[in-house]
């Protein structure tokens, strides 16, 4: 009889593609096996899982205001329905398994998995855990990590170390350097300077390249610059008529702008980190602030402290990125040493280690 797997999660890419690696290496395993998605009504998730090829079904759940504690009323409403839809989708899928990756339906998903008796795997990608997995690992079977000392949140007997898994397309890039600059229209022979916010844009990031970009356009260095929708006229704005620079608002070949890129400036998602661990790019770190828990700012810490990023923080950025990114586009062995750094962190083949421990607890092994 064919595998059934449910996987819950996303609300950004970096809750997304993980989850896709997942399932693609689960289909690698066993070309047969049922993999449903439940992700949270019009987030990402609801677009992306079907193109990639995966059925999903939503639930109306939504994020905590945690600011704002009196409008949280509707939240437990939502809340409440998501725990009720999420019972009846294992009553009727009946998963062998069910997965979580994070993100706004996978706590009331693998709620409903537990209390059905259905064995449980966590991907916790931060370093510092959440408040819905710590919640969920009294009763979960393995919780598979991207950082080391997790003994702290989670039963150590639980925990296996994976990494998070990323997009095949990035590490499976054979193009050089030079061709990649050429293919995104930049001149091959100049350093390039990567800037993203993440799916959704980073409105600090974007304002402070927009105010700065004299500065940093030296007749050396070149910038690719990823505004997000939010950030696009911010981009255009300042770009207009400059040469060495171009922004967008995304960036559909990010193999190819990772493998030209000289220096990356980004948040601090789990999932980028470890996209910039696997391919070895130096990076200066601007962590969201607005983000559960502060997991970005901690992200970013477990690199800096490690001498594998530069850390700057949000409400730093507007007077130090700038100066930041010319002190390391003139050190060329700054920024060799921050890629040893952060290539030395790097856990390859996370979506196969994942898929073991799946398979693991499927087979009754575990």
């Amino acid at each position: 009889m064919p595998k059934r797997i449910l996987i819950s999660g996303g609300g950004t890419g970096g809750h997304i593609f993980p989850a896709l690696s997942i399932a693609e290496a689960l289909r690698r395993r066993w070309p047969d096996c049922e993999i449903l998605f439940v992700g949270a009504e019009g987030r990402m998730e609801m677009e992306r899982v079907p193109a990639a090829g995966y059925k999903i079904i939503g639930l109306p759940v939504a994020g905590f205001d945690r600011r704002r504690l009196w409008r949280n009323a509707g939240v437990l409403l939502k809340l409440w329905r998501s725990l009720t839809r999420a019972r009846r989708i294992v009553r009727e899928f009946r998963p062998d398994v069910a997965v979580g990756v994070g993100g706004y339906a996978s706590g009331p998903t693998l709620k409903a998995a537990q209390r059905a008796g259905v064995p449980t795997l966590l991907q916790e990608q931060n370093s510092y855990a959440g408040v819905t997995n710590k919640l969920l690992a009294k009763k979960a079977r393995r919780i598979c990590v991207a950082y080391p000392d997790m003994e702290r949140f989670f039963p150590a007997e639980t925990i296996v170390l994976t990494g998070n898994p990323v997009r095949k397309a990035l590490t499976e890039c054979t193009l050089s350097q030079e061709e990649a600059k050429s293919r995104l229209g930049f001149d091959p022979s100049r350093p390039l300077v990567l800037v993203v916010g993440g799916s959704l844009g980073a409105r600090t990031i974007n304002n402070s390249m927009a105010a700065s970009l004299d500065s940093l356009l030296d007749g050396e260095t070149q910038i690719l610059w990823q505004t997000g929708r939010s950030g696009e006229q911010t981009g255009k704005g300042a770009t207009n008529g400059r040469k060495d620079v171009i922004a967008t608002a995304f960036i559909s070949d990010m193999a190819t702008a990772y493998r030209a890129a000289d220096l990356v400036v980004s948040r601090a998602g789990a999932g980028t980190i470890s996209e910039l661990q696997l391919l070895g790019k130096p990076v200066i770190l601007v962590p969201s602030p607005n983000v559960a828990e502060d997991h970005q700012r901690k992200n970013a810490l477990a690199l800096a402290d490690r001498g594998a990023a530069v850390m700057i923080t949000d409400d730093e950025a507007p007077e130090r990125l700038a100066p930041a990114i010319r002190k390391l586009m003139a050190d060329a062995p700054a920024r060799q040493k921050l890629s040893e750094n952060i290539l030395a962190m790097a856990l390859p083949e996370s979506d196969e280690m994942i898929a073991d421990a799946v398979a693991k607890i499927i087979e009754n092994n575990d």
